[in-house]
């Protein structure tokens, strides 16, 4: 059946792939999308930010929200991602509670901190360790317990590190490795949790059109690995140099402080769960990384 669904953070990588996806499952998709940025011109747009109070989301009704807008670790000042992270959260909701039968919260596998060598699933406590964390997790108690009292269906994704053919992935590794400039901090040896871009789309899809709320995923592949062994696949993918290292400390300089601790914190991730309802179209990034390429290769990107 079609859903009417808005989508915050809709022009991002994740965001615009999902719009993309909705419109192809036959749902009704509404972008919001910020003054001066184009979104998918298939979609209802919408054009306001979160950080204003007031939005004008008119009379419409949605059977659910996708709430990806966020401010990333690459953001250095704390005000700012305050602002649109926790603040904005809170607009969304005072501006959509009377719209909306169901929000899932979109959010990363930070929350639940240092970890050891333990295999994490939803039942973990939350126990985030850096100051962006802890802010997107406020905003997601925010929703939780606000949606609960009004009887609003709410679920929450912690995903893993979302490679595909944009986003991070090309800007932050893929362009760096073709000019060997990237570095590995600590010589990347941590275990990370890896997911396709299909799969991320997919896996949210899922638990719209199966109805699994006031739940929580995390939605990563099967396969948790050491960040220096998938950054050499990716090189090797793509006829780069493999890496050397950096000192942490000169990796916090370029990048802050958050985003090298959320990058070297070691985790290991179960994604049984998802898996119930939604079967990955990569199960490894063994299988991802050559069809990233191929894209790549197609667009003329590498």
């Amino acid at each position: 059946m079609s859903k009417s669904v808005l989508v915050t953070g809709a022009t991002g990588f994740i965001g615009s792939n999902l719009v993309e996806a909705l419109i192809k499952n036959e749902h009704i998709a509404t972008s919001l999308i910020r003054k001066g940025r184009q979104g998918n011109a298939k979609s209802k747009i919408i054009v306001g930010d979160l950080t204003d109070k007031k939005i004008n989301f008119t009379d419409e009704q949605y059977d659910y929200v996708f709430h990806l807008a966020a401010h990333t670790p690459l953001e250095k000042d704390k005000k700012i991602t305050q602002k649109l992270n926790f603040d904005g959260t809170k607009n969304l909701f005072n501006n959509v509670k009377e719209k909306t039968k169901s929000i899932l919260y979109v959010s990363g596998l930070g929350v639940y901190g240092q970890t050891g060598n333990k295999i994490v699933d939803e039942s973990f406590p939350y126990n985030p360790d850096t100051e962006f964390v802890k802010t997107r997790l406020d905003a997601q108690k925010f929703l939780e317990q606000n949606c609960n009292e009004l009887g609003i269906n709410f679920s929450v994704v912690h995903l893993g590190d979302v490679y595909g053919a944009d986003g991070w992935f090309y800007e932050f590794l893929v362009k760096r490795l073709l000019k060997n400039t990237f570095r590995l901090p600590k010589g990347g040896e941590y275990y990370k949790g890896f997911v396709h871009i299909d799969d991320v789309i997919g896996s949210m899809i899922s638990i719209m059109e199966k109805s699994q709320t006031n739940n929580t995923f995390i939605v990563s592949d099967s396969l948790p690995t050491k960040f220096k062994d998938f950054v050499m696949h990716v090189a090797d993918a793509i006829d780069a140099k493999q890496p050397g290292n950096v000192p942490v400390f000169l990796a916090k300089a370029v990048l802050g402080g958050d985003l090298i601790k959320l990058l070297t914190t070691s985790m290991k991730v179960s994604n049984a769960k998802i898996s119930k309802i939604y079967d990955f179209k990569f199960p490894t990034y063994r299988e991802g990384i050559p069809a990233v390429v191929s894209e790549m290769k197609r667009r003329k990107m590498i």
